[in-house]
């Protein structure tokens, strides 16, 4: 019987949104337990949240008490790897000593709140092969990994136009003078980085196009814009991108957009065809050819060699954990995460591990980009939208 990998979580106190959908996938498969964590800044609220937590965990009062402590018990007891789910600007230090102490690490988006950081996370991670993911979430859903397949095996053609989006609606008013804990630090630069709309959420629209395009962005330009009074940061994000191969595409996110939800989607526009992926309808991809009746996907449903598709990876289609007309979410995405995590971090401590391509989760490169990103894009803005190479 194989071991759990215990996991330590550095924030998620306070009502942290974040936390609850990582530590329900850390425990999907029964492989994976959350043992200890330091919750919160203040070392007194740190322990009393441990105290209050819905299952046994050891509480420390803070994250160098933790892995520090957790370094001193002997293999097999101590944590495997660290899941970061604090604010923006307390991801690079946690992190930056979890690797130090050989500790793999799993931190939320985005990576840091500057450059600078997340090139000095990239160093280090290259420098000591330790696992590392950058949670982006959406990146999970077993529908982006089949759009990921079909785009990069040519099944579209060159690819020419991608339209990649997040739209919300909840910071249309001032939800940060309303007690909202997730909006006061989004909001506040020396807490959120450069970009609130385009940080928190731009950041996922421009890793989707990244990650079911397999192109980079080259060249951008960005206009950040804030339509709510007296906010210091963005609240609607678009950027005109050019891509690697010669193609364009739009990179948009707003948190204004009224009756918006959550509403990340991507449209990819190829010589060939076009596919359409949204994660609030997460189950199924959506191919449009010329000439044929609309092609629908579902998970679950997918067969090889139907007259579009080829052959299809077998990893990616033992990839489904539940039968079709179940649906999979936005809880699947974060296990699919953490699964495909899990490996590595045993392989790393079996002495296998050879570092990870980026096709199975949002690697510390991934990270990097999204800063590198988000920083050209305030530049540009900032410069009078002028275009900027990357």
């Amino acid at each position: 019987m194989v071991r759990p990998l215990n996991v330590g979580l550095i924030g998620g106190g306070g009502g942290a949104f974040i936390v609850n959908p990582h530590q329900k996938a850390i425990h999907f498969d029964g492989t994976r337990r959350v043992t200890c964590g330091a919750l919160h800044p203040d070392p007194a609220i740190a322990m009393k949240e441990a105290e209050a937590w819905a299952y046994p965990i050891q509480g420390y009062r803070s994250y160098d008490e933790m892995l520090d402590q957790e370094m001193k018990k002997p293999a097999g007891e101590r944590v495997d790897y660290v899941l970061i789910v604090t604010p923006n600007h307390v991801h690079f230090d946690p992190a930056k000593k979890a690797l130090e102490k050989g500790i793999p690490v799993f931190c939320e988006k985005p990576l840091t709140v500057n450059l600078q950081e997340s090139e000095a996370l990239v160093s280090l991670v290259k420098g000591t092969n330790i696992p590392f993911c950058t949670a982006h979430t959406y990146v999970g859903h077993w529908t982006s990994r089949l759009s990921r397949h079909i785009v990069t095996s040519g099944l579209l053609g060159n690819i020419r136009w991608v339209d990649s989006y997040y739209i919300q609606g909840w910071l249309a008013s001032r939800t940060e003078d309303m007690g909202v804990m997730q909006a006061e630090w989004r909001v506040d630069p020396k807490r959120a980085g450069a970009s609130c709309c385009g940080g928190d959420i731009g950041t996922h629209a421009l890793m989707q196009l990244r990650y079911v395009t397999g192109l980079n962005v080259t060249k951008l330009q960005a206009f950040l814009e804030t339509f709510v009074a007296g906010r210091q940061l963005d609240d609607h994000f678009t950027v005109y991108c050019e891509l690697a191969n010669g193609g364009k595409a739009l990179v948009r996110a707003s948190q204004i957009a009224i009756g918006h939800k959550n509403d990340l989607g991507i449209e990819v526009n190829g010589e060939k065809g076009t596919l359409i992926w949204r994660q609030e309808n997460p189950e199924c991809v959506t191919i449009h050819l010329p000439g044929q009746p609309d092609r629908v996907y579902w998970r679950g449903e997918v067969k090889a060699n139907d007259g579009f598709l080829g052959d299809l990876p077998a990893d990616l289609m033992a990839e489904p954990t539940i039968p079709s007309g179940h649906p999979e979410a936005f809880h699947d995405a974060f296990a699919r995460l953490h699964r495909c995590f899990e490996a590595d971090v045993r392989a790393y401590q079996a002495g296998t591990y050879k570092g990870t391509d980026g096709s199975k989760y949002a690697t510390v490169d991934d990270g990097r980009m999204g800063i590198l990103f988000v920083e050209k894009a305030v530049e540009s803005s900032k410069n009078g939208h002028t275009w900027i190479s990357l």
